[in-house]
């Protein structure tokens, strides 16, 4: 036996872990997320002509604009939200459709006055675009605005829970695989910066959080009564298995080799375009405040754009959730657990778009797998994060350093993370009968199409056309994203084709427990969920009834069965507790 199958999973229950070490898992997550910033950043602007750039000096300030509404959102996430330790970021999700809305649109001249629509044409993946730098911004906010309207519509109507609630292992397995395979196109890019600095990475990362899991570091702790003392038994150097590799090699790069990112990676003809000289002309403490950069333009393509962002974004959202609770080895988000978290997260990208940002916000896919990856994470450690983020949204000199990220630590970090997705979502499997026709083909067939489809539209995006360009823009978009596709075949698969619950996973290990075994786990199954994904506090206090029972409302707020099990109060129920949320009723059980 292994010292990692033994090692049990650190900090994540309701127990916090020291304030020095949430200070560390605050920096590791912070840091998993300013990489993930700058990925984002640097792969939309290298889809704008070079002449755009060169000298480009909003770099450091779209990124503190993007630092603070993420943090903003990630507050509000495990406050209001589901109340998990998800940080908050952009996503691909969000960057497909923006780069379709700036290669696919050009305006003839900037709109002039108050109006908020701009004559645009279609036109093709590689044609350059000619529009106005402030103009495309505003737009690109726009469309960000439509999403977090999208998200926030999601959320309130019910639709992200019934969602969730509906998503069982075979729904989630192919579309975590298929969200990690999505993202070798970008880790490629990146790493062929420096294959060197990239396996390097990757090898270290692998060393303390599998080779090196059972070793320990010192940590030291102060207390009135016994003064400073040093204590071996914690934490596990695997807890820092992307920190320390990260910040190692980032720090040795800086010193060795202090030179602007090589933008030809990106694309050949931007050699010469450098943006971290600017970072020492930007100011120590700048404040960002709604229509800063320019008020959002809600153009025609923008609100297409703006719509595909939103829908893609929550069906990530969802898989992140399910993620979340999979690696915290705790029950599942509940209905008005996920739609409180993506109202969260609309209200941070509806922030966003104030900002003058060109991104929303959603949960981070690579901090849920850094996460399952170093078994260590905790709600205060992402409350410090979130303290930070917003810190260092307000200095864009400081953010600017991040530019000196070498490219090829960006590609590692995406093989490290999304390579747990791949691996998480294979591990669904064993909860099914893989070995089933039905379930050989869902995983088969959405798995092979989430992969085919965006391949031949980025290669024949004129393939699409129906005439109406808004309508355009919108299939493009979401039809470009594999998560969007993967997630809507396997989900449409799984709950019409005819299967029994074994095959589909959904079946407990409590189905063979005496009963009165299973009545027990039943009711800490019960207590654990309700306690986990409760109302706040302060909202607790108050008269909630009184406001939700009436719609929309209805859908944020736990059910009375749920608070009474909050309580500690027994919730009759089936004998037997599913693994995933369950579709089916109790008595198909009988058959």
């Amino acid at each position: 036996m292994t010292t990692q199958s033994i090692l049990p999973c650190a900090y994540t229950g309701p127990n916090s872990p020291p304030w020095s070490l949430s200070v560390l898992l605050a920096l590791q997550h912070l840091l998993v997320q300013a990489s993930f910033l700058c990925i984002f950043h640097l792969l939309f602007l290298a889809t704008l002509p070079p002449s755009k750039l060169d000298g480009f000096q909003c770099w450091n300030e779209l990124l503190a604009r993007n630092f603070f509404a993420c943090g903003i959102s990630t507050a509000l996430q495990c406050g209001l939200g589901t109340r998990l330790p998800l940080v908050q970021a952009p996503s691909f999700e969000f960057l497909i459709p923006a780069m379709v809305l700036t290669q696919h649109t050009a305006p003839i001249h900037q709109s002039k006055g108050n109006s908020t629509g701009a004559p645009n044409e279609y036109s093709g993946l590689n044609r350059e675009n000619t529009r106005n730098w402030d103009w495309l911004l505003c737009e690109v906010s726009g469309a960000v605005l439509v999403s977090a309207v999208v998200q926030v519509a999601c959320g309130v109507s019910g639709a992200c829970g019934w969602i969730a609630k509906h998503c069982g292992p075979m729904v989630l397995a192919p579309s975590l695989a298929v969200i990690g395979l999505s993202a070798y196109r970008p880790a490629a890019l990146l790493c062929s910066e420096n294959w060197g600095i990239a396996m390097l990475l990757v090898l270290l990362s692998i060393l303390l959080s599998q080779h090196l899991a059972s070793c320990r570091l010192p940590l030291c702790q102060w207390s009135r009564a016994g003064g400073l003392s040093i204590r071996s038994r914690s934490p596990n150097l695997h807890m820092f298995s992307v920190l320390l590799p990260v910040s190692g090699i980032w720090l040795v790069c800086g010193i060795l080799n202090p030179i602007p990112i090589p933008w030809d990676v990106l694309h050949p003809s931007m050699r010469h375009v450098t943006l971290t000289n600017n970072t020492l002309q930007s100011p120590w403490l700048q404040v960002p405040y709604p229509g800063e950069q320019g008020w959002p333009l809600l153009s025609t393509s923008a609100v297409a754009i703006g719509a595909a962002m939103g829908v893609a974004a929550s069906i990530n959202s969802i898989g992140c959730y399910l993620l979340c609770s999979k690696a915290l080895r705790e029950p599942p988000a509940p209905q008005h657990a996920c739609n409180r978290g993506l109202c969260a997260e609309g209200l941070g990208s509806l922030l966003s778009a104030l900002l003058g940002s060109v991104s929303g916000t959603a949960s981070s896919m690579p901090n849920v797998c850094a996460s399952h990856l170093t078994q260590a994470t905790s709600i205060r450690s992402v409350w410090v994060s979130a303290l930070a983020c917003i810190l260092l949204g307000l200095s864009p000199r400081l953010t600017g350093l991040l530019a000196t990220i070498p490219l090829a630590v960006h590609g590692g970090m995406l093989c490290v993370t999304y390579s747990v997705a791949v691996g998480t979502g294979i591990s669904c499997f064993q909860y099914t009968n893989i070995d089933s026709g039905r379930n050989i083909f869902i995983v088969g067939f959405t798995m092979f199409m989430g992969l085919l489809v965006p391949k031949w539209l980025f290669a024949a995006p004129e393939s699409l056309a129906t005439g109406c360009v808004p309508v355009d823009l919108f299939l493009l978009s979401l039809l470009m994203v594999p998560a969007f596709i993967t997630g809507i075949l396997s989900f449409f698969l799984e709950n019409t084709v005819s299967g029994t619950l074994q095959e589909r996973g959904l079946l407990s290990h409590l189905v063979s427990c005496k009963p009165e075994t299973a009545e027990n786990l039943l009711k800490e199954h019960n207590m654990n969920s309700a306690q986990r994904y409760r109302l706040p506090r302060v909202l607790r206090k108050q008269q909630l009834p009184s406001w939700c029972k009436g719609f929309p409302f209805c859908f944020l707020c736990p059910p009375e069965e749920a608070k009474e099990a909050a309580h500690g109060d027994f919730v009759p129920g089936p004998q037997w507790i599913p693994l995933y949320p369950m579709t089916t009723t109790p008595g198909m059980l009988e058959e």
